[in-house]
């Protein structure tokens, strides 16, 4: 495919993107590696049945090619791969069609993916959808996620044995002998560098000679898992862009898509942006960044697309548009129903309350309210729906009663929607604030010989490695203690209930007291704690 501006080669019919040329440079692609490592869709699934995150890891390959559009405006091209019995075991039971697609005059290439499983075909599991990108290490050295989460980045070697020293997780290294001494001493993980799906919108590679950019731009969340504050892998060494679509990471089991005996199953993936950017002077290189951003909001305003072939992906006109305003009604704080400023609310596929966080079939449209808790979601694929909501600063989950039908073209007006938060009687005591993040709690600096730059008094600095192992330091005798109107969570709660490692390299399960003051206790009556979890891991509340 191209278009004067970009070319990019595409193996027949096996579908994977084998160069890119762009501004001078022959292929932005690692052209050290195999072909089929370079630009490809892959998946992990596993018979139905089988438990974990993990299973056979699939490459997928097209078995046909076609040209489905060829205009001057615009070229589309599908690589399938068809699903028959004689396949059972050996390939996921799947239709599958790649598609990718150049407009005139765009510095860029769009794909996108549908995946079709019939009834009558054996169910599976599904732990993990994406697109991979693997750049030029000669060339792209420089990392950007977000304003402020970019940098240089070590080359694949230097966390090998020779120059890295494994951590706790194979993905972590302890980079011991970089190629480049400017990273020695440093933590590399790739963990270190996701976003939730919310902020996940633009992320990449900067190349300084020639100054060249190369972005995954995702212009809508609508067709990821786990709703707005899931968390997906972007970027990291390798140089590695990725599209995440579907994956369990900081969720386990409960992420992965399980199909059921009888079910069938359809989703587009897609289409996500690769853009690519260019300036003439190596100086002006870092603000292929902010060029990046505002191709970005060019993207998310034009969505949904109107030019991708596909039937089964809906135009402007073939979706539906919902709007109301949420209120929160909690007579412990005010006799008058509080407007849910800053609410997020979304349409997921229906459910029980809070069901939205494990959802990985479907599609999730999210909005925030403005102060008022007036909200509008457009651009809804036709179906029905759960409409749910959180508040921050209110603890739970709000979803209303009744099942929202989208259909094409739909303007639908919820009126007043009103949210009651779970309490059995006025606050006695609170630790922390209810907005699904532990940021407001102890976060400890980490250990000066485990540690990433980039996140030095950095507001993400929860993302350093090994914090875990600081829970000890802080605590060497005995198990933290927090007392109510003395202590203050800012300081004294950490923010991860951990185990503390003992000298011997054992683990022990730690204990800890919350002590408060009743003045007057009612005998009769039941006092209710309830706990916000942000995530749990090998563990046991008891």
């Amino acid at each position: 495919m191209d278009n004067g501006i970009i070319q990019v080669t595409i193996s027949s019919p096996d579908g994977i993107v084998t160069g890119i040329q762009y501004n001078g440079i022959d292929n932005l692609l690692e052209v050290e590696d195999e072909e089929v490592h370079r630009g490809y869709w892959d998946l992990v699934w596993s018979k139905t049945g089988s438990t974990g995150t993990t299973g056979t890891f699939d490459v997928f390959k097209g078995t046909s090619f076609k040209v489905v559009v060829e205009t001057e405006d615009q070229v589309e091209v599908s690589f399938t791969r068809t699903w028959d019995i004689s396949l059972e075991g050996d390939v996921v039971p799947l239709n599958l069609d790649k598609r990718f697609i150049m407009l005139r005059n765009s510095p860029g290439f769009y794909s996108y993916a549908i995946f079709e499983h019939l009834e009558e075909w054996p169910p599976f599991n599904l732990p993990q959808v994406r697109i991979v990108f693997k750049l030029r290490k000669d060339k792209f050295h420089y990392m950007a996620v977000a304003d402020n989460r970019q940098r240089f980045m070590p080359l694949p070697e230097d966390r090998l044995l020779d120059r890295g020293q494994p951590l706790a997780t194979p993905e972590a290294v302890l980079l011991v002998n970089p190629v480049e001494p400017e990273f020695k001493g440093e933590v590399d993980d790739k963990y270190q560098y996701s976003s939730e799906n919310k902020d996940l919108k633009v992320h990449g590679w900067i190349s300084l000679n020639p100054p060249v950019g190369f972005w995954q731009i995702t212009p809508s969340s609508e067709f990821r898992s786990g709703g707005p504050i899931k968390q997906n892998l972007t970027s990291h060494v390798g140089p590695y862009c990725l599209a995440m679509f579907l994956s369990a990471h900081y969720a386990g089991e409960d992420l992965v898509l399980k199909l059921n005996p009888g079910e069938p199953w359809k989703k587009v993936f897609g289409p996500v942006f690769l853009y690519l950017n260019s300036v003439s002077s190596e100086d002006n290189a870092f603000s292929l960044w902010e060029d990046a951003k505002n191709q970005m909001l060019r993207e998310t305003q034009n969505w949904p697309y109107s030019f991708p072939a596909s039937e089964d992906f809906p135009k402007p006109d073939q979706r539906g548009k919902v709007c109301g305003r949420l209120e929160v009604q909690d007579r412990y704080v005010s006799y008058e129903p509080i407007p849910a400023n800053g609410a997020y609310i979304g349409l997921a596929p229906l459910g029980d309350v809070g069901s939205w966080q494990r959802e990985c079939k479907g599609y999730q449209f999210w909005t925030r309210a403005d102060e008022d808790g007036n909200f509008t979601i457009d651009n809804i694929r036709t179906g029905e729906y759960n409409i749910c909501a959180w508040v921050p600063g209110f603890i739970g989950d709000y979803k209303y009663d009744v099942v929202v039908n989208i259909t094409e073209g739909c303007d639908i007006s919820l009126g007043d929607l009103i949210y009651e938060p779970l309490r059995n009687g006025p606050t006695l005591w609170e630790i922390g604030i209810p907005d699904r993040t532990a940021a407001e709690f102890y976060i400890p600096d980490p250990d000066p010989k485990y540690i990433n730059k980039l996140y030095v008094n950095h507001p993400d600095r929860y993302r350093q490695y090994g914090l875990w192992e600081r829970y000890a330091d802080l605590y060497p005798d005995g198990d933290l203690v927090f007392t109510v109107g003395i202590s203050d969570y800012k300081n004294d709660w950490f923010f991860a209930q951990v185990n503390r490692k003992k000298e011997d390299g054992t683990y022990q399960g730690t204990t800890w007291q919350i002590k408060f003051m009743l003045r007057d206790v009612d005998h009769t009556g039941t006092y209710t704690l309830r706990l916000a979890l942000a995530t749990a891991h090998l563990a046991e509340l008891q």
